[in-house]
């Protein structure tokens, strides 16, 4: 009997319009020979299935259930291509747990902590793994510039501390630009992350579990148009991605093995996208961010890592799945 999935997207924050470009693209990729998928949209206005009459149909909150043709249908599993709040901040993962629901993506805390940026970078950084230095702003007790600078060296990053798709973020390089970039990122978030710029080269790297076995996907080399991989960059073609990366040995060696030590640290399942930039002067990774629900649109970075090992992304998502089954 064919298992029934949950293709959880949308959310309730900006990032939503880039989950439906990703649930389209792995909504065609599953295999309904073994699957039968029904799309969720988690929404401002509510939980939401379009039945096959096109009409919007109210999930059952009580136990994530839907109605179609009169039919009650309970899922077995959730396949997350929800990016934002709230399902990649922890809270669809903490209700999940609570109904029994397996779901493919990281658990409640992992989530919860690789959403805020901060964090991340401070649980990744006692771990051993190279980071930048930062500083943690909130909306309620800001820094000035001034402060800001008396403890960073410019040029640096600011970005809202959670969320992803590079919504929010400058590139500083004076001190005039400091408060510009500031209230930019506190449009969208309360919190504020300031990091110290690396120069390098900038890669990603996906990782997934399945099995029990870890394996680290061909990396990918970012390079931007634009000072750096922002919003343009990443979905407006402002950059190019080599993929598999034209990289040293050791630097193939050094990244992968960063991206599995974080993947361990944190306590990651299902597939995750590590960000880094290899500081060559330093012969050293550093890691920027993980993103638990990595975008999954044709053009995205995983599926472009899946097809250069070779796999399909039918199998790709077929093995995702069964993991999260398995758990």
């Amino acid at each position: 009997m064919k298992k029934k999935v949950a293709l959880v997207t949308g959310g309730l924050s900006s990032e939503a319009q880039i989950s439906y470009k990703s649930a389209k693209n792995v909504f065609a990729a599953v295999d309904k020979n073994n699957y039968d998928v029904y799309m969720i949209d988690i929404h401002p206005t509510g939980w939401w299935y379009e039945n096959s009459a096109g009409e919007e149909v109210a999930v059952d909150k009580a136990d994530f259930s839907i109605m179609e043709n009169g039919q009650k249908i309970n899922f077995d599993v959730a396949l997350m291509v929800i990016h934002g709040t709230p399902g990649e901040d922890g809270k669809m993962q903490g209700y999940f747990d609570l109904i029994g629901l397996p779901y493919t993506s990281c658990d409640t805390s992992t989530s919860a902590l690789t959403f805020n940026k901060r964090f991340t970078v401070a649980v990744a950084g006692f771990g051993g793994v190279g980071v930048a230095k930062s500083l943690h702003l909130f909306a309620d007790s800001p820094l000035s510039p001034s402060e800001i600078l008396q403890q960073l060296q410019l040029p640096v990053f600011v970005k809202p501390n959670n969320g992803g798709s590079s919504l929010g973020i400058s590139k500083v390089n004076t001190q005039e630009e400091l408060a510009p970039a500031l209230e930019k990122a506190f449009k969208e978030d309360t919190q504020v992350l300031v990091e110290e710029f690396i120069s390098g080269r900038e890669f990603t790297i996906g990782v997934f579990k399945s099995k029990g076995a870890t394996t680290v996907l061909p990396i990918t080399e970012i390079i931007t148009e634009n000072e750096f991989f922002d919003f343009e960059a990443k979905y407006l073609g402002k950059s190019k991605e080599i993929t598999p990366a034209i990289i040293t040995e050791k630097m193939q060696h050094d990244l992968s093995a960063a991206a599995q030590k974080v993947y361990a640290i944190l306590n990651c399942r299902g597939v995750v996208r590590i960000d880094f930039i290899y500081d060559e002067a330093q012969a050293k990774p550093f890691m920027l961010e993980v993103n638990t629900v990595p975008g999954q649109s044709d053009a995205s970075v995983i599926p472009q890592q899946v097809r250069s090992l070779g796999w399909s992304l039918t199998d790709f998502y077929g093995q995702i799945i069964e993991d999260a089954l398995s758990k």
